[in-house]
Parts: structure tokens; C-alpha cells; sequence
């Protein structure tokens, strides 16, 4: 694959996708959506992909949508009436969608501003490992914009609803520090060791079992939703799948032998 606006790199079973518009602070383009969602599709059918890191270059992970561009709106929705409304659903909406779906782990690593849809796109990942001048926040509305990328879902989900109103309403940043202390980083590290840290969860989330980790990922998204009765049916029906793959051999005789798993996700 061939790429114009982000990076790709693959070493062993981790993927690391950058995005790549520096000067733009990586705002994202229908260009870049569409590859970082091709970039995806990749990393789910490959099977030696057991993680992916997302990033982005220079002083910023993601700074929203380009509205340096017409507002991103592709050439075949100019004129149209629903323009706004086809471009969303088409384009960021569906790399949202996508990431929430995915079922491999997804670390963000926060190299600068997350802001707006780039903090949505930070909070559509599983993990969010912030370097220390990251910055995070709503600043659709100084734009008269809206959260609409999904942050009016994922903002009160993380932060509750006051929170949420109060940081898009308001227009609010917050160092990294202040984000973490709100719920919406995992981890805070210095700057030089974002990447190394990113890289050694990663990995040692690729170490693994891959089989169980997708499974366990997926029922903890979707029992968000269920009730108790309905979560414990969930639990009992992957079993049916987890308790029975050679891994679990693996793990049983690696405890019993007193050394590392290595687990072959079958």
C-alpha cells in the first residue's frame, strides 16, 4: 500500500500508523481518513498484527478536521444540500465506527494537540499514552462547530455530562496533566518516551493471547450496553470459542513449567 498523507510501519506483530500533515497539525483530510481506514482494514485481516499504535508527526497527534479545505467537503457533495451531512457520515464517522469495531488493542500516542475530532479520534482507541506537552480538548465552537465527529457521544461518556458541556461550551484545553485527572488519558509520560512506551505496550500486549485478548476487548465494548443478565450470557457464549484454543494449553503448561507463554493465538 501506497500512502500520501500518513505513515505506515509494521515491525513484528505491532503496526504503527502516523498521521502525516505536520504543518496542519495533522487536521484530518478525506485523503487521510480514507488511508488511515485502509491502513486498518490491513492490520484486521493480517493475523501477525496483534496491535497498532496511532500517532501523528510534529507538534500535533490531530487538531480536527481541515477547514482550511471547504470545510472537507469532497467535490461530489459541493452544491448538495445534505454536503455536510454525506461528508460525515462517509468519511470521519465511519474511521469512528471502524476503530470501535476493530478488535485488536488500538494505543494512542499522544505526541501534541488532540483537539476537537482529534480528540474524539484519541478516545475512539482503546488507550491513550499523552506525552507531557500534549494538549486535549473542544474547540469546535470558536469555529461555531459542533462535536460532531462523535464527540458529543464520547465526551460525557469520559467525562460526564457537566464536564463535557463545560470543556465544548466553553472552548477548554487542558495540559496533559489536567486531561489525565479528568479520565480522558490513560498515562502521562516526558516527551522522549512517548514512542518507547507506546511501543512497549505494544508489545507486550502482542505477547498475548491474541484470540482471548479480541474477545475480551469486544465483550467489554458491547456489555457497556447490556445488563447484568445479559453480560453473564455474553461471558458464558465466549467460552465457547476462548476456553478451548491451543493457547490455553499453552498457558497451563507454561504456569505448571514455570516459564513465559508463547502464545500462537490458535
Amino acid at each position: 500500500m501506497t500512502f500520501r498523507e500518513i505513515l505506515h510501519e509494521k515491525d513484528g506483530h505491532v503496526v504503527t500508523i502516523t498521521l502525516n500533515r505536520p504543518a496542519k497539525l495533522n487536521a484530518y483530510s478525506e485523503v487521510m481518513v480514507h488511508e488511515v481506514l485502509g491502513a486498518l482494514a490491513d492490520a484486521r485481516d493480517d493475523d501477525s498484527v496483534r496491535a497498532v499504535i496511532l500517532t501523528g508527526t510534529g507538534r500535533g497527534f490531530c487538531s480536527g478536521g481541515d477547514i482550511g479545505r471547504d470545510f472537507q467537503y469532497p467535490a461530489r457533495y459541493r452544491g448538495h444540500r445534505l454536503e455536510s451531512m454525506l461528508e460525515m457520515r462517509e468519511n470521519m464517522h465511519e474511521l469512528v465506527k471502524f476503530l470501535q469495531r476493530f478488535d485488536k488493542p488500538v494505543i494512542a500516542a499522544v505526541n501534541g494537540a488532540a483537539v476537537a475530532g482529534g480528540l474524539t479520534l484519541a478516545l475512539s482507541c482503546d488507550f491513550r499514552i499523552a506525552a507531557e506537552s500534549a494538549r486535549f480538548g473542544d474547540t469546535s465552537l470558536r469555529f461555531a462547530l459542533l462535536p460532531d465527529e462523535g464527540g458529543a457521544y464520547f465526551f460525557p461518556r469520559f467525562l460526564g455530562i457537566d464536564r463535557a458541556l463545560k470543556m465544548s461550551l466553553f472552548s477548554e484545553v487542558y495540559n496533559a496533566r489536567e486531561a489525565a485527572s479528568l479520565g480522558l488519558v490513560t498515562e502521562v509520560v516526558p516527551d522522549a518516551e512517548l514512542m518507547p512506551t507506546a511501543r512497549a505496550w505494544a508489545t507486550r500486549l502482542a505477547e498475548g493471547p491474541p484470540i482471548a485478548i479480541r474477545i475480551a476487548k469486544r465483550m467489554m465494548y458491547k456489555q457497556l450496553s447490556m445488563n447484568l443478565d445479559n453480560a453473564l450470557e455474553d461471558a458464558a457464549m465466549a467460552t465457547l470459542v476462548a476456553n478451548y484454543t491451543d493457547d490455553v494449553k499453552e498457558g497451563t503448561a507454561a504456569f505448571h513449567e514455570k516459564r513465559k507463554p508463547k502464545f500462537q493465538g490458535r
